[in-house]
């Protein structure tokens, strides 16, 4: 299909997706237009809960996969909007709306993209197309969901490693060009343990202070092993809660720790360093959304590499970190526009996007 068809059908879609509000957990009118959308396209799709997935036309179990994922929920809109954030407006080459940039221009391009190729035969590679929620809050009925689930587990031909031989790109704003690594969130709620009594007298084990050691730990630590692509690990402390009352010896203070962790770690040796260094019960949160790389050499990365595209690794986490196969962040838009005010995406962004997927999946799947 020529790509000014397919543009104007994404940009459509765009449209209409802006308009719906779609926060996190409140999919389900966004869900039901990608659907409608799809099937005007006369393509089939799946649905679980407000996911929506399909397949190509041609699905082979035999053959490796390769999956077109974004997501379609969006943050709420800040209080620096001075446009209505449900108006999607254009102007100076601009399509503005709340969602444009992050995710809906990469979301409406992968669609555009799979459209291009859902009744091709002979490909080498399945397509699978997820259109997912709640990415915004890393949550659990989302990618995590449709990848545990049944019908999609299905899909391989692999049942000991349903994965096997599968790879995505993950659609998120990066400029067209390649994210090839995410820092992992490891988010760490500390207590540090006193000893209460009366302030007035020399009485009790002072929480407070305990913790402040810690925290003066945390804050100066530097971990050995730096990646060439994302750098350090960082910690930060970022909520503090301790004491009831001015004449009180503290027994508790809780602080919560975010850790960006590189891809040369995992989050049980964070875990461990840092227990061996501080006083404080050290309970991590989750161990859910950890650092992920996909390899130089790998056919998505050549491929983008073939193209001019040049790659790094991203200091943010996606959905990317909950796939258990090698995956390529990439796609039209600016991650520094998103979640900011008056949020817009170029619409050459989004031509231009489809035109580089589909010629980024030319060099692989035929």
């Amino acid at each position: 299909m020529e790509i000014e068809t397919l543009y104007n059908a994404a940009i459509s879609l765009l449209q209409q997706l802006i308009s719906i509000p779609s926060f996190s957990k409140e999919e389900d009118k966004t869900a039901d237009a990608i659907e409608q959308f799809l099937h005007s396209k006369n393509i089939a799709t799946n649905r679980l809960l407000n996911n929506v997935w399909s397949v190509n036309k041609y699905f082979d179990k035999s053959k490796p996969t390769i999956l077109l994922n974004s997501h379609h929920d969006t943050v709420k809109p800040n209080k620096q909007y001075t446009r209505d954030p449900f108006t999607a407006n254009f102007e100076d080459e601009k399509l503005f709306g709340l969602g444009s940039n992050d995710a809906g221009g990469c979301l409406v391009s992968l669609i555009a993209t799979f459209i291009h190729f859902y009744h091709q035969q002979n490909l080498q590679y399945n397509l699978v197309l997820a259109a997912t929620a709640e990415e915004e809050i890393s949550g659990k009925n989302g990618i995590e969901l449709l990848l545990n689930n049944e019908g999609f587990l299905h899909l391989s031909g692999h049942a000991k490693n349903p994965f096997s031989g599968w790879a995505a790109i993950v659609g998120e704003p990066t400029l067209m060009n390649m994210a090839v690594a995410e820092k992992g969130l490891l988010v760490l709620d500390c207590t540090a343990l006193g000893k209460a009594g009366h302030a007035a007298r020399e009485e009790g084990d002072n929480a407070i202070y305990k913790a402040v050691k810690d925290i003066e730990w945390i804050k100066n630590y530097r971990f050995d092993k730096v990646s060439a692509l994302i750098g350090p690990n960082k910690m930060s402390v970022t909520i503090i809660n301790a004491g009831s009352q001015h004449n009180v010896i503290p027994s508790e203070c809780k602080f919560t720790v975010d850790v960006r962790v590189n891809e040369l770690y995992t989050f049980e040796e964070v875990i461990d360093i840092i227990r061996q260094n501080i006083q404080s019960e050290v309970m991590p949160r989750s161990l859910r959304l950890r650092s992920t790389n996909i390899a130089l050499d790998h056919p998505l990365v050549k491929a983008g590499t073939a193209l001019g595209r040049t790659y790094y690794g991203s200091p943010t986490t996606s959905d990317k970190a909950l796939m258990p196969f090698p995956a390529l962040k990439m796609g039209p838009g600016d991650s520094a526009r998103s979640h900011s005010a008056d949020e817009f995406i170029f619409v050459d962004e989004i031509k231009n996007g489809i035109g580089l997927y589909i010629e980024l999946l030319n060099k692989i799947i035929f």
